[in-house]
């Protein structure tokens, strides 16, 4: 079965349906909102409390008008209606508390929804990575992808509520203030819309040329995030090999790219303020001039003009609100692009069909099985083996022969392009991958340690391992003593500032291995970080966890092989020579160089 076979597209578990990858303003926040799908209720509830909550604080201009003309009658015939205007300020306190009350209700709904739908996303892209195929890691920074799992997951949290409130408030009120100017007066609510068109264009103009330097500033935070932690995490490398100043070079450069793009975004969205800050003055001005002159032909009322001006500020705020919250979404639809783009990545394929399990006897058999990591350019070229239940099989070449690939696809973390591969008879492909993985225990090269207790390290995902049964296991591979002299013993808490070696850290890891009951056994340079003599100890181990196991050892050492049932030599993605030590000796081939190689290095040292 082909790669491309074994793979579907994007996550099928969001709260909405996932669409086509967005590429846009438009198409982003039409992601997301279609991802909010399972809040649509809440969301609609929110909706019209925004509505309510805004066309509450509507009715207060008229009503103030009408205080205006009974305190301008009172001041002309000499009695003021005081019982009418405070049944004005009662009703008005009515209507302003309701509508705080309503707009509090709608804040905090759609910030339950913004903080849910950032969990979710969260969560997401936690599971996305579990189903993500390593391919994707061979080229992705895990930087890039952390900033995509904290800053764009934060950006949509704290934004999206920020930016959806703001304009929904805004547009409510913008319209309904229309209304009201239109139903006051159309001569007045003319000249107040006038002003205002201005400003709608400039403001469309901004946003289409802003937008891609928010996606910009979005896509070099991740890259500034990707080489921080490539080079942090190396930096002991980086400054024994003086590469301190060519780092700070390319920091420098991603540094200068952001600054550009963070400061042309913030600039253009900076500049819709002060816009709209002018195009509502203007538009005050413009009521004032038109609304005295026709005060003085008696086309309307004072009390008209002081609900203009309450209208007009109604008006031009929303103005203000909408280019701030345009920004705040501007944001958010870089994040969520970059979020999506990572959850629309291609996954392993669905196993839900899949229900044949093993118990595995450790038969293993490899047919003609060929591999690219790159299509065309093929790196196993028709590996075949056939490995009998409890052997200890012995892989060995140069680097880049495909050593670990083989194990890499033996484990089904990449998938064969050809041919197949066969545990107790049933291809791989028809299990599940827990259920290969269950079948089998590991000890890497790269020893991978958490944070959390020596204990918690040891035990990991298994439950029911005593004391006594930890100890031995660490005495076995010669880490207990030195367990024992640390404050906390087996207690004692593992961070990334622990000073232990790289040796002890691999020690841990074949003890952690040892504690596994799986029937098959995969040590890839398990003992390339420890010393010769810790090496002899923890060979004898290893020795002990293979028995009646089908263990597959990957060396560069051949001493450390010579007891293995079967050797396999691989040159250039194929197998060129197999059998024991003895008899690989004895053909005086490609073995024999590698081994006689080392022997010569070793008589040299």
């Amino acid at each position: 079965m082909s790669q491309t076979s074994e793979r579907r597209r994007g996550p099928r578990h969001g709260p909405g349906m996932p669409v086509e990858k967005p590429k846009d303003f438009k198409q982003a926040w039409g992601r997301l909102f279609q991802y909010m799908g399972s809040y649509r209720i809440l969301f609609i509830i929110a909706l019209i409390f925004a509505v309510v909550g805004t066309a509450l604080t509507l009715l207060g201009p008229n009503m103030l008008s009408d205080m205006t003309n009974i305190i301008r009658d009172g001041l002309i015939s000499g009695d003021v209606d005081m019982e009418g205007i405070m049944a004005i300020v009662v009703w008005l306190l009515v209507i302003y508390g309701i509508s705080a009350v309503i707009s509090l209700a709608q804040g905090l709904i759609m910030a339950s929804i913004s903080q849910k739908t950032a969990g979710n996303l969260r969560n997401d892209i936690s599971k996305k990575i579990d189903r993500v195929p390593l391919r994707y890691f061979d080229s992705a920074k895990s930087g890039d992808l952390m900033s995509r799992v904290t800053n764009d997951a934060d950006s949509l949290g704290q934004d999206t509520n920020r930016a959806v409130s703001t304009m929904i408030v805004a547009i409510t009120q913008f319209l309904g203030s229309l209304v009201m100017m239109l139903y006051t007066d159309l001569t007045m609510a003319g000249v107040a819309v006038g002003s205002i068109i201005l400003g709608f264009v400039l403001m469309i103009a901004i946003m289409s040329k802003s937008q891609k330097y928010f996606n910009a500033q979005q896509n070099h935070l991740g890259a500034m995030n990707g080489h921080i932690t490539e080079t942090y995490n190396n930096h002991s490398i980086v400054i024994s090999y003086n590469g301190d100043k060519r780092a700070k070079e390319e920091f420098d450069k991603i540094n200068d790219d952001l600054q550009h793009s963070g400061f042309m975004a913030m600039f253009m969205a900076g500049t819709m303020m002060p816009l709209m800050n002018f195009i509502g003055n203007l538009g005050y001005v413009m009521v004032c001039i038109v609304g005295a002159m026709m005060v003085l032909d008696g086309s309307i009322t004072i009390g008209t003009i002081v609900a203009f001006m309450i209208y007009i500020r109604l008006f031009t705020n929303p103005l203000q609100q909408m280019s701030q919250g345009l920004t705040v979404m501007q944001s958010v639809a870089a994040a969520a692009e970059r979020i999506f783009g990572f959850l629309d990545e291609d996954e392993y394929e669905d196993e839900s069909h899949k229900t044949q399990t093993i118990e595995a006897k450790g038969h293993v058999e490899f047919r003609d099985v060929h591999f690219s990591y790159i299509e065309g350019k093929e790196v196993i070229h028709g590996f075949s083996a056939d490995v009998k239940p409890g052997q200890k099989v012995a892989i060995v070449g140069p680097t880049g022969a495909g050593k670990t690939t083989m194990v890499n696809l033996l484990m089904r973390f990449y998938e064969v392009d050809s041919g197949d591969i066969l545990i107790d008879g049933v291809s791989i492909k028809d299990l599940t991958r827990e259920n290969i993985h269950e079948q089998f225990c590991m000890v890497l090269q790269d020893a991978w340690l958490f944070e959390g207790t020596i204990r918690e390290n040891l035990v990991f995902s298994r439950e029911g391992i005593s004391d006594e049964k930890l100890e031995e296991v660490c005495k076995a591979v010669g880490i207990h003593h030195f367990i024992m002299t640390l404050p906390d013993g087996y207690d004692t808490v593992l961070t990334d500032n622990d000073t232990l070696s790289a040796g002890q850290r691999q020690q841990l890891t074949i003890a952690r291995a040892m504690l596994d009951t799986s029937p098959m056994l995969i040590l890839d340079e398990a003992t390339s970080s420890v010393d010769t003599r810790t090496e002899i100890i923890i060979q004898d181990a290893m020795d002990r966890l293979a028995h009646n196991r089908t263990s597959f050892v990957i060396a560069h050492r051949l001493s450390t092989i010579k007891n293995s049932d079967l050797i396999l030599v691989m040159r250039n993605g194929s197998i060129i020579e197999q059998g024991t030590h003895e008899e690989l000796l004895a053909k005086g081939g490609f073995y024999q160089d590698l081994y006689d190689s080392q022997f010569e290095e070793t008589e040299m040292d």
